[in-house]
């Protein structure tokens, strides 16, 4: 096992364990993993043999990940300042910006961890990663999430952003509070359930041909629209609470869910939004 951290722009601090030599403790020199140029990054994965997990928090920026054919992962931050307002006091005065996105990485057990100094200002991550990459991505603001090309197990949250992902592969999973979901898969893992969703915007999702699906589908304000042969399903029986007998309340709960099964039924299928319409596209 090793464990590799990068902190700042053009530190590189190796976390490294000790090991005895006779009575004493000398520290393990760990190989080398990472460049650094600026605020541009190379790290490699601990078994670059199988896919590796690549996690990117950001609190306000924007990131864009896409598959490439080589065995690092390649990191690129940029800050992505916002126009600012001049105080009286600083008229006349030209505004100095720090050069560096305080990009910090961390890589242990085929995980690598991407985050860097978006508290205090927003920054951009253009990610390079190899073909078979799981992706955890997360924004909160300043930006949109996007992915091309990249085969894995994917989870995508943004908070105040939109989601596009286009020609990936595998299992996905992608949902944005305040913007729209936008992804195009060319394959899907067989057996492992697929969901994308908003609170506010349109789920516009294109499937393979040929995938085999149980459908869970639901707008509050919209339609939903296919060009599958969606067999549809009778929605469970409502729920019926009756506490009448104790002084509570009688209530029923009506399923307003559309369910369906594509090419025969298989894997969960889940697509929801709140205020938008969904669509459910059939591939090439």
């Amino acid at each position: 096992m090793r464990k590799m951290c990068l902190i700042g722009f053009i530190t590189l601090s190796a976390c490294t364990s000790t090991r005895a030599v006779g009575h004493g403790l000398q520290a393990a020199q760990p190989p080398q993993i990472a460049q650094t140029n600026g605020d541009r990054v190379n790290v490699a994965f601990s078994d670059p043999a199988r896919p590796g997990l690549l996690r990117v928090d950001l609190l306000n920026g924007a990131i864009s990940v896409s598959a490439y054919n080589g065995k690092e992962v390649i990191v690129e931050a940029e800050p992505h300042d916002r126009e600012a307002t001049t105080p009286a006091a600083a008229n006349g005065l030209r505004r100095l910006n720090a050069p560096t996105t305080g990009l910090r990485i961390e890589e242990q057990n085929n995980v690598m961890t991407v985050q860097t100094d978006s508290l205090h200002r927003a920054v951009r991550l253009n990610i390079q990663v190899p073909a078979r990459t799981n992706l955890r991505l997360h924004s909160v603001n300043g930006g949109s999430i996007e992915v091309d090309g990249v085969e894995g197990d994917i989870e995508i949250n943004d908070t105040n952003g939109r989601i596009n992902a286009k020609n990936v592969a595998g299992a996905v999973t992608a949902h944005s509070t305040n913007g729209g979901v936008l992804v195009t898969m060319r394959e899907v893992t067989p057996g492992k359930p697929l969901s994308f969703s908003s609170q506010n915007g349109t789920v516009d999702v294109t499937l393979p041909p040929n995938i085999k699906a149980t459908a869970k589908l639901r707008t509050g304000h919209g339609e939903i629209w296919t060009d599958f042969d969606v067999q549809m399903q009778q929605a469970p029986q409502a729920t019926v609470e009756d506490g009448r007998a104790q002084g509570g309340r009688y209530r029923i709960d009506v399923d307003r869910n559309v369910y369906g099964t594509i090419n025969g039924g298989g894997a969960d299928l889940t697509l929801a939004t709140f205020n938008g319409s969904i669509y459910i596209r059939r591939g090439k």
